[in-house]
């Protein structure tokens, strides 16, 4: 007995693996604003001599990412954020808020100085 999904059989023809999203600008878009992101974090988890495995940093990421998704809609409108790029910098200030909430302080010479966007969170995520 074979099925009709038979990979010996030379006459059934394969789907070709195509990324639909990968087209979509949308989607091109908000690929951009995470490998910005990923980026940044890395660079500040660098800094602060934080290990990639250490444990706390699944919440940390976790607690950030919820705040980030919270407030990045009506900085958008607001101005706030108003191309790809400045989405990281916006993130990074959601990260030092996730770290201090497990004892890491992160010294604000060490984020991006961008007064809107500290004024915006302090308001929007007190």
């Amino acid at each position: 007995m074979t099925s009709s999904m038979d990979k010996d059989n030379p006459k059934e023809k394969k789907m070709p693996f195509e990324d639909e999203w990968g087209h979509d600008p949308s989607a091109q878009s908000m690929r951009r604003v995470f490998s910005y992101i990923e980026k940044a974090q890395h660079e500040l988890l660098m800094r602060l001599n934080i290990s990639f495995f250490d444990k706390r940093l699944r919440s940390v990421r976790e607690q950030a990412l919820e705040r980030f998704e919270r407030a990045w809609p009506l900085a958008v409108r607001q101005g706030i954020i108003g191309d790809e790029k400045e989405a990281a910098p916006f993130y990074l200030h959601c990260l030092a808020r996730a770290l201090s909430s497990v004892g890491v302080e992160v010294p604000k010479d060490w984020l991006p100085m961008n007064e809107k966007i500290f004024r915006f969170l302090k308001e929007t995520l007190p």
